[in-house]
């Protein structure tokens, strides 16, 4: 396998698309990544409720017609959670929101815009460590699961084959579950996929120390949230009230990684509990880090980052799937072409049937 070298002694990015992707922006000058952020149009004010952008306000007429240009649906996933008392609860779906308004208005101006729908999950699961904690909504897993399958039975239904949960929170696990279990029961041809925004661009969340933009390790409501919601949503923050905490586990350092996976360590945040206090108990205010450090300049190269990515995601989808094509449905389905046909039909022609109509595998 090839890497791509860069001159950072212990980063290197795999030659591949997006690998190739990584580097071109790890390499970009200052200028280049204000026009990259330009193309995208950030910052912009939220757009959930500006006609046109999601699909729940679009008139439906224009629904169905680019639906059938592009059949991809970004599902911006968020939470409501406590990120301490110098920004909102709303913080990571807004965050996840803006960055995808961001990739319709760019993918938009090729025409065939990626289709939005507002968030399945205004309130999320956690990880038991939150709990408890003042703002901090908690779903209970089943709950998660049950409305994220529903809604993309739904959004299938719709004719919506290709569908992609962006992940702004810490509950990746549900949502992974969730698909698993989707097709298990269900066993629909498609694209269905999550993605972990942060993790998926975890090099440029990097430190200073190992050649990235930050001064601490991205954790919660810190820097990095901070900064990113400076850039992207800075009239829901509010510096002047920014609190500082640090947490300390019963174990050595090595085991447990940070939130997005940094230093490649055996175990992930989520792999465990126990090791470290909940945030009730220790961290009242909400914040595990410093939000006194951010600046909305030290997130641009990471929102280009994730922007770009996301932009190479639907192109590839797209191309390799145009509208109304799904991948070979007898060799990733136990379905039978036949058995689909009545399905995968546009939605009230001749012959469509509802995808409710069918009956469920139930493994």
């Amino acid at each position: 396998m090839a890497w791509l070298d860069t001159n950072v002694k212990d980063l290197f990015f795999e030659d591949t698309t997006v690998g190739r992707l990584k580097k071109r922006i790890w390499e970009a000058s200052e200028e280049e990544i204000s026009q990259i952020l330009a193309d995208y149009e950030i910052p912009t004010p939220s757009e959930l409720a500006k006609p046109g952008t999601y699909i729940q306000t679009t008139i439906r007429k224009h629904v169905i017609e680019n639906r059938k240009k592009n059949d991809m649906l970004f599902v911006p996933i968020g939470c409501t959670e406590n990120h301490g008392i110098h920004t909102v609860t709303g913080l990571d779906t807004f965050m996840v929101t803006q960055i995808l308004e961001g990739v319709r208005r760019y993918t938009a101006k090729k025409g065939a815009p990626v289709n939005l729908t507002w968030t399945p999950l205004n309130f999320g699961g956690h990880p038991h460590h939150h709990i408890g904690m003042p703002g901090t909504i908690h779903l209970e897993d089943e709950v998660v699961k049950r409305n994220l399958i529903d809604a993309m039975v739904g959004f299938w239904n719709d004719g919506f084959r290709k569908i992609v949960l962006i992940n702004n929170h810490g509950h990746q696990w549900l949502l992974e579950a969730a698909i698993q279990e989707l097709q298990k029961t269900w066993n629909l041809p498609g694209i269905f996929r999550v993605i972990d925004w942060h993790r998926a661009v975890r090099e440029f969340f990097r430190v200073k120390e190992r050649g990235g933009d930050w001064d601490t390790n991205f954790v919660h409501a810190d820097e990095a949230e901070t900064s990113v919601m400076l850039l992207l949503s800075p009239e829901y923050v509010k510096m002047d009230y920014a609190e500082e905490t640090s947490v300390e586990g019963y174990l050595p350092e090595g085991h447990f990684d940070k939130a997005v996976d940094p230093f490649a360590r055996p175990s992930k945040w989520s792999e465990g509990q126990g090791h470290f206090p909940i945030e009730i108990g220790s961290i009242p205010e909400g914040v595990v880090g410093f939000p006194t450090l951010s600046e909305a300049k030290k997130a641009r190269r990471t929102i280009a980052a994730i922007c770009s990515y996301l932009t190479l995601v639907h192109d590839e989808i797209h191309e390799a799937f145009p509208s109304g094509k799904v991948p070979p449905i007898e060799a990733t389905t136990m379905r039978t072409e036949k058995e689909m046909e009545p399905y995968l039909k546009e939605p009230f022609s001749e012959g469509w049937r509802p995808i409710y109509s069918i009956p469920k595998m139930g493994l």
